[in-house]
Order: structure tokens, then C-alpha cells, then sequence
């Protein structure tokens, strides 16, 4: 059965454990990183392959850049690539959150470090890399080209989960009654890995846990199982990435008394300091609780209850996505939704990539040096990551 996949399980944990180590600066940032790595380096997939991935897990509940990693590992290397890339993208950031829940780490003062700010600025360079490369393939005429500066005002005046469904919505909208059928080479059709059959089981799958995990929690009685269903619900209901994800779990975790807010903010505040997934957090909360949940074993079946729908979406929805996207229609709403797409990454290049890590000259300049490194030089971005990170710890030094 893995014959038919190009690559290995063990490669794809490999080069997702690399960028689960290095890829700081929230999900737009990562995927960033996906595409410089994937589409650039390795091209294992097209600029307009990659970016019809980012619109389907922007459509989806849960966090879009892991689920674009679980469906990169999915066709790289079958369900044990999809698992691969999960682990090796999210389990260093949750690991280091249950330390610092477990009293080992010192999370206050990691995010307020040179290192971090270093890093927070290497990733206004590498999403203003992936809005250059891919707004080039992407919007190539002057429609597509006003439809993403389009996209980018809306945002930037309304910066909310919500809007940017409705800007996807109407770049696909617009896309479908305004822009030709764009002409797609057929080796752009590959399969997914999974089938219909097993589509419509993991959709299924995903709605029953979702509608019986809060019943059995209250018929059982289970502490356990109340606690399971808070984290698997907010994995299912949450749009627009991590940080949309914290009130909906103070608000059904701080109240019932099975955590302190203090405790909360600060395990939240540790979870800005560390690469990969903010949905990491869940670790933290899980090793931080008191029985039936706490340390590494409540740590990793929290991690595991708020990224499970989100794995049951996407493979659910992949059969589907892969077989409408050959239709005309679809494929010009396809290039409208990639043009918004680019508009998604050039607001959110602004804020909070920009706002949150440029504040002076010298982080300017890290920026530009750091672009430079990554458009013109093409050095790796695992190394450019190193100078960002050295840097900035000298600045903070100085």
C-alpha cells in the first residue's frame, strides 16, 4: 500500500520536526514556511496547488497550517505521513508547554527574550515571501491583482475570524462569474489518498463525537470524558486559528473551578514563545489541570482531544474538494479564492505579523536583511532563522 506514495513516513517526520522547531509567528507565518520548504525547495506541489490546500483548511474549523500539514504528509507518504507531519510539526511546542505547566520552565521570561523577538521578526520575512511568490503566480492580471488588494482592505479594516470567510466567499463568488476558466495541467488532478467511502465514515465520525461526548459526559458522570469534549468541541467550532480559540476555553475551563485564570493567561502567554500550532496550548492546559487530567498523560490526551476533528475534517473533506475542483465553475472560483488568499497573507503581513514584531529601526532592517537572504540569496530558511534569532539577542543585549 505505501508503494503508491512517493515518500516515506520517516522522511515526511524529519523535515515536519525541523519546521515544528524552527516555524515561529503563528499560522500565517507557517505557512510561510510550508510553502517556502514545500513548493519552493522540494516542490512536491504548484503555487495554485498549494494555495487551493490553504482555501480548503481556511474553510475548515481548527488550525489551518496543521491541517495543511497533515494533508501535505497525507499524499506524500499515506496516514502514516499525515501522522508524521502532525507529530513532528506539533509535539515540540507541546512538549515544552508541559514542561513549563510542570514547573520546569521559566515562560514569562522565554517570551520576552532577543531570541523570540529575533524570531517574531523572521517571520515578517517569510510571510512577505510567501505574499511575493505567490501573488506572482496567483494574481498574474489586473483583475485578480484588485481582487486581492480588495481582500486585504476588507481585513485590514475588519480584522475578524468572520470576515475572513466572507472574503473567501466572495473571491470565489467573484471568481466564478468574472474570471476565465484558468487553463490547469492534468497532473494538477492527483489523488488524495483517501476515498469517498472513507470520506463520508470520517465525516460521520467527526458529527457523532461532536453530539455524544458532552451527553456521555453528563449520563457517565465522567470528569474525564467533560473534560475531553470541552477540548474536542473547541477543536470543531473554532474559525480563524489559534488565537480565536482562547475565550471559547477560558470561558468552559476558568469558571468551573478546573483551572485558575492566572494560571490560564500565563500558560497562554508561554504558548506566543514557542514554534508550531498555538492549538499546542491544549497540552499545556491538560498538564496543568488537577485529576482525572494533569501532567504528561492529561497533557497529551488534551493535545490529542482539540486536534482530532480537525485530522477527521480535512481527510473527510479531501475525496470531495479533489473531485470539484476539476469542474469549470469550481476552478474558476478557484482562481477568485486564490486571489483572496493572497489578500489574507498581505493583511496579515501587516497585522499582527508586522505590528507585533517591528517597533524600531533595527527590527526594519533585521527584516529587510532577512528577505533579502531568503528572495535573492535563497539560503535556507532554517538558517536565516539562526541569524534572526542571534541577532536579535544581540540587539536585546545591547
Amino acid at each position: 500500500m505505501s508503494a503508491q506514495y512517493p515518500g516515506t513516513a520517516s522522511e515526511v517526520l524529519k523535515i515536519f520536526l525541523k519546521l515544528g522547531l524552527t516555524s515561529f509567528g503563528g499560522p500565517i507565518a507557517h505557512l510561510g514556511y510550508f510553502r517556502a520548504e514545500f513548493v519552493e525547495r522540494r516542490q512536491w506541489l504548484s503555487d495554485r496547488r498549494y494555495s487551493d490546500l490553504v482555501a480548503l483548511c481556511q474553510f475548515l474549523p481548527g488550525p489551518a497550517s496543521s491541517q495543511v500539514g497533515m494533508a501535505l504528509g497525507l499524499w506524500r507518504a499515506g496516514w502514516l505521513g499525515a501522522l508524521a507531519a502532525w507529530m513532528g510539526f506539533t509535539l515540540p511546542s507541546a512538549i515544552a508547554l508541559v514542561l513549563f505547566a510542570m514547573g520546569a520552565v521559566n515562560g514569562q521570561g522565554w517570551a520576552q527574550s532577543g531570541i523570540v523577538h529575533g524570531l517574531k521578526v523572521m517571520a515578517v520575512a517569510v510571510v512577505a515571501q510567501a505574499v511575493w511568490g505567490m501573488s506572482r503566480s496567483l494574481c498574474p492580471d489586473r483583475h485578480r491583482q484588485c481582487l486581492a488588494i480588495g481582500a486585504a482592505a476588507i481585513l485590514l479594516a475588519l480584522p475578524t475570524a468572520s470576515s475572513q470567510i466572507l472574503v473567501i466567499v466572495l473571491g470565489g463568488l467573484i471568481g466564478r462569474w468574472l474570471l476565465p476558466t484558468p487553463d490547469r495541467p492534468a497532473t494538477e488532478h492527483d489523488a488524495p489518498g483517501v476515498g469517498r467511502q472513507t470520506g463520508s465514515a470520517l465525516l460521520a465520525l467527526f458529527g457523532l463525537l461532536l453530539l455524544t461526548l458532552p451527553i456521555l459526559a453528563t449520563v457517565a458522570d465522567s470528569p474525564m470524558l467533560s473534560r475531553l469534549a470541552v477540548f474536542y468541541q473547541a477543536g470543531s467550532l473554532v474559525f480563524g486559528g489559534g488565537h480565536v480559540v482562547l475565550p471559547l476555553l477560558q470561558t468552559n475551563i476558568v469558571p468551573p473551578g478546573w483551572l485558575g485564570n492566572d494560571l490560564f493567561l500565563a500558560g497562554y502567554a508561554a504558548a506566543q514563545a514557542v514554534p508550531g500550532p498555538l492549538f499546542s496550548f491544549a497540552a499545556y492546559l491538560g498538564a496543568a489541570m488537577p485529576a482525572p487530567l494533569g501532567g504528561w498523560s492529561g497533557g497529551m490526551l488534551a493535545l490529542a482531544s482539540i486536534f482530532l476533528p480537525s485530522f477527521l475534517l480535512l481527510a473527510g473533506a479531501l475525496p470531495y474538494w479533489e473531485a470539484l475542483r476539476q469542474l469549470s465553475n469550481v476552478q474558476r472560483a478557484m482562481s477568485g479564492i486564490n486571489a483572496a488568499v493572497v489578500g489574507i497573507l498581505a493583511a496579515a503581513l501587516y497585522n499582527p505579523v508586522w505590528t507585533s514584531a517591528i517597533h524600531r529601526w533595527p527590527d526594519l532592517a533585521m527584516a529587510l536583511a532577512a528577505f533579502a537572504l531568503l528572495i535573492s540569496g535563497r539560503v535556507s530558511p532554517v538558517l536565516v532563522v539562526a541569524l534572526t534569532a542571534a541577532t536579535g539577542t544581540l540587539l536585546a543585549s545591547g
